[in-house]
């Protein structure tokens, strides 16, 4: 019998674990954690300890931690802030982060809202500690930094590749629009690599975590159009500017978009040959006449995209109509 059932516990799937096996903590059942879902539970003590010194908490500090899983990260940061508020879609997470936190007596520290990070609106907060599922970090990362709630840094253990996007600075290879469009507002730092084996269950790839700090000035730029010129400029971001602004199909949403902020009816235009061909000449204009139309935006500083889209504005050429970007408003899932 003994080795009928070392068969059967060896047939059990390694997305399927016992929660004592993973916390030790007397919890009965199984959980299955859905890599789909980027659920990965972060099980290294040392690399928890590394990440909540790192993240430099206040005894008076609210934490906010999204995804919080079984609770291994809320635990340590429930004995380090005066509260935590973890938001947690799953609710068979929930029950097991709560019947954690119960048996530690620190409930009263607590606040858990069961709803998808990324639909809900965020509490005030001091500082955001949490292990981000991959499938969702550009949005919630743009989220987190495009909101209205003010807060010190936001410390995320995210997949390594992504992590290395973010951090990227122009001419890097790995460079991008969500590096640019977080840069804008806030300087990143990083802080370790940590190894695939110190998941459970174990992911593909490795990990690393970053520190995001928002700046405390950033330029005066409407950040709607901000958002929509570097959509534009990095749809291809090796390819030179004037090759992008070229295309005929381009020129012609450009025109109808800049005839609705500048309040005039140009829709016959934008159909019109001769009213595109005259707005693209000005499109071109604006490149050549500060050396922008032979550089790609991979190798552009954030300097020089700010004058670039500020020549545009002053020629009456706009990326978006709706008017500076509001925390209601939502976020997109494009910055990539």
């Amino acid at each position: 019998m003994l080795g009928a059932t070392k068969r059967v516990v060896g047939l059990i799937p390694r997305r399927l674990r016992s929660v004592r096996q993973i916390h030790g903590d007397g919890e009965e059942g199984f959980l299955q954690f859905h890599k789909s879902r980027g659920q990965h539970i972060l099980m290294n003590p040392r690399i928890l300890d590394a990440i909540v010194r790192k993240s430099a908490i206040n005894p008076t500090d609210t934490v906010l931690e999204i995804g919080p899983g079984t609770g291994n990260l809320t635990l340590k940061l429930l004995e380090a802030a005066h509260q935590v508020v973890a938001i947690e879609i799953d609710h068979r997470m929930v029950h097991v982060l709560e019947k954690r936190v119960l048996q530690r007596g620190l409930c009263s520290k607590l606040r858990v809202i069961k709803k998808d990070a990324l639909r809900t609106e965020f509490p005030q907060f001091d500082l955001v500690v949490a292990n981000i599922p991959y499938g969702i970090s550009s949005p919630l990362v743009i989220k987190l930094v495009y909101g209205t709630t003010p807060f010190r840094s936001a410390t995320l253990l995210l997949q390594k590749e992504f992590a290395r996007r973010l951090l990227a600075n122009p001419g890097d290879s790995e460079y991008n629009r969500l590096a640019a469009n977080v840069k804008l507002l806030a300087d990143v730092e990083f802080v370790m690599d940590v190894s695939k084996r110190d998941f459970l269950p174990c992911p593909k790839v490795d990990s690393s975590v970053v520190i995001i700090r928002p700046k405390p000035c950033v330029p005066n730029v409407d950040l709607r159009q901000w958002r929509a010129f570097t959509r534009t400029c990095f749809n291809n971001k090796n390819k030179t500017l004037g090759a992008t602004f070229k295309h005929k199909r381009k020129v012609s949403e450009l025109l109808e978009i800049s005839s609705n902020v500048s309040g005039l009816d140009c829709k016959g235009d934008a159909q019109h040959e001769g009213g595109v061909t005259s707005f693209k000449e000005k499109i071109i204009g604006v490149l050549r006449a500060e050396g922008f139309e032979d550089k790609r935006p991979s190798k552009l500083t954030l300097e020089e995209l700010l004058h670039l889209l500020s020549l545009f504005n002053q020629a009456g050429i706009y990326f978006d109509h709706r008017g500076n970007l509001k925390n209601e408003d939502g976020f997109e899932v494009d910055d990539d």
